[in-house]
């Protein structure tokens, strides 16, 4: 009987869907969540040997206008669309290549966080293909549903002007 692989059993890593990332030869933009934050990064492989080239996590939102009572929502579809935003607008800055993206373990579903962190990469100008409808509504973006309302377009004005 054949033994699963260590973090296969914890469920962390898919090995299958890795070796079929890293046999591509694209760079690539992996999307992880934690208990409290959303962390992104620009990922390129050389012989199976990862070199992050740069990373983004929704914390950093707080620097660009995030409002600091909202602090626990930095786990919302809208930081999520605003991490996506984020880490666009790092590749187009740097003029890196086009990446694949990651998504490991998660669950894609239609309309969700991971949808909503692609919708921000295609806003930002990263050429992925995925269909419209799959990303989540514009009001859901722009965070109405939240108590404390978040200025989405003000965040995402400070993004683009760092360029």
């Amino acid at each position: 009987m054949k033994m699963q692989k260590r973090r296969r059993k914890e469920n962390k890593t898919d090995y299958l869907n890795r070796l079929r990332l890293l046999k591509s030869g694209s760079a690539r933009i992996v999307f992880r969540r934690t208990n409290k934050y959303f962390i992104s990064q620009y990922i390129t492989s050389r012989q199976a040997q990862d070199k992050i080239e740069m990373g983004v996590n929704s914390k950093q939102l707080l620097k660009y206008g995030w409002p600091k009572e909202s602090s626990g929502s930095l786990k919302s579809i809208p930081a999520a669309y605003l991490t996506g935003y984020l880490i666009g607008e790092q590749i187009n800055k740097k003029k890196a290549e086009t990446p694949i993206i990651d998504f490991g373990m998660l669950r894609v579903l239609q309309k969700t966080k991971v949808h909503a962190f692609l919708k921000g990469l295609v806003d930002a100008g990263i050429k992925i293909k995925c269909k419209e409808k799959d990303f989540p509504d514009e009001e859901r973006i722009k965070g109405k549903q939240l108590k404390n309302k978040i200025d989405v377009e003000g965040i995402k004005n400070k993004i683009g002007e760092e360029k």
